[in-house]
């Protein structure tokens, strides 16, 4: 537990950027992912040989609400490619909506991976590409653009930077 707070410390102490998307990582059968950033977190845990189940939380200052969402995705083609279903509660204008998208990474190279994504429902869209690095065993650091296109409010994006741990 106590590894654990300090991984969490150290990740807000190095992270900086705006709320996003869960980034995208290549996951073993049965492996869970706890990530965090300056104002987002999330966990995910790889369910079956092809399905990971998630849930992230984001704090949008802006909006004055943290939006919420809880997603599936299911790999296509290896770990590379993705179909992503989900449901994020609290987006601008009080608004809650069911959303999908896919994603697309690079196979592993020297513990770096590049990835894309793409999500939307009925009030938004968003997009985010991103590169993983494995910096310490099973800690990897990800540094990541993003755009957030609410129907409603103003236009969000950045870049950010976040640790993860897998286990």
């Amino acid at each position: 537990m106590k590894k654990l707070a300090i991984l969490a410390a150290a990740a807000l102490t190095l992270t900086a950027g705006t709320a996003m998307a869960a980034p995208i990582h290549q996951m073993a059968n049965h492996e869970t992912n706890l990530g965090v950033g300056t104002k987002e977190s999330y966990i995910e845990h790889k369910v079956t040989g092809k399905a990971t189940l998630g849930y992230e939380y984001a704090d949008r200052d802006q909006y004055g609400s943290d939006q919420q969402d809880a997603y599936l995705q299911y790999d296509i083609v290896g770990s590379e490619a993705k179909l992503i279903g989900g449901y994020r509660w609290n987006l601008p204008g009080n608004k809650d909506n069911a959303f999908g998208g896919v994603a697309l990474s690079t196979p592993k190279i020297l513990g770096f991976d590049v990835y894309t994504s793409y999500i939307a429902g009925k009030d938004f869209n968003e997009v985010q590409a991103g590169l993983n690095k494995n910096i310490l065993f099973n800690v990897d650091l990800n540094v990541n653009y993003h755009n957030f296109k609410p129907k409603h409010g103003s236009r969000e994006n950045g870049v950010g930077v976040g640790l993860a741990i897998k286990f």
